[in-house]
């Protein structure tokens, strides 16, 4: 496994389908209100169970200089 530095994580998650819907907008929003995030990864997670269905972005980042 390659080692990526980063100096920063952002997570989105949600079990509601509406926002799992808008998810989408919602990290390109975030990535637009912060120019200095240059993202090095990211990590997209799937759980559920009986009832709920979980989704997770994780993205990792480093500051821009």
């Amino acid at each position: 496994m390659a080692v990526t530095n980063f100096t920063g994580v952002k997570v989105f998650s949600t079990t509601l389908a509406r926002d799992r819907e808008n998810m989408g907008e919602n990290i390109t929003k975030w990535l637009k209100e912060n120019p200095q995030a240059d993202v090095v990864d990211k990590i997209v997670t799937q759980s559920s169970d009986k009832e709920f269905h979980c989704l997770t972005i994780t993205l990792f980042y480093r500051h821009k200089s």
